[in-house]
């Protein structure tokens, strides 16, 4: 199975460089010396995880807001692991890349929403399949990107 967010999908960014590159799905890569990391902003719903685990890295400020060289490549895997939904995913140079968890997990957080982790075949309200590790579904059934969870309910925060 393909890493989540099209990591499969370099770039020619070029080593060292951390520039982005077009990649399958939307996905975007960056390419660095140790890993590539793929950023997919369809399903990305702003968690922050990568900010606050590794700003040198995730700087949402800065063009391109990905630099893969800016700290170990296991470090930065592991970061990217953190990501909830799976917008985030990476490629060792070495070609490794993120097992799924088995067996796959469900975690209800407390505002609702299912955070799921495994190997997953999500599909979408049009139809497109998506294989992932990780996702942000939605709990309450309010969500405009079914079945992702927009954080539009009650299980995002913004309910009525």
């Amino acid at each position: 199975m393909a890493a989540a967010g099209g990591a499969d999908a370099e770039g020619t960014g070029g080593s060292g460089g951390g520039r982005a590159a077009g990649g399958h799905g939307g996905a975007r890569t960056y390419r660095g010396d140790g890993i590539t990391v793929s950023f997919d902003a369809r399903v990305c719903r702003h968690a922050a995880e990568c900010v606050r685990g590794l700003p040198t890295v995730f700087d949402t400020a800065r063009r391109p807001w990905i630099m893969p060289d800016a700290a170990e490549p296991g470090v930065i895997a592991e970061v990217v692991r953190r990501c909830p939904t799976g917008a985030l995913a990476y490629r060792l140079a070495g070609g490794g890349t993120e097992a799924p968890d088995r067996p796959t997990t469900v975690r209800r957080t407390a505002d609702g929403r299912l955070l799921v982790r495994g190997e997953l075949r999500v599909t979408d309200a049009s139809g497109e399949v998506r294989e992932t590790s990780r996702a942000m579904l939605c709990g309450c059934g309010r969500t405009t990107e079914p079945p992702y969870c927009d954080r539009s309910g009650e299980c995002g925060g913004q309910g009525d």
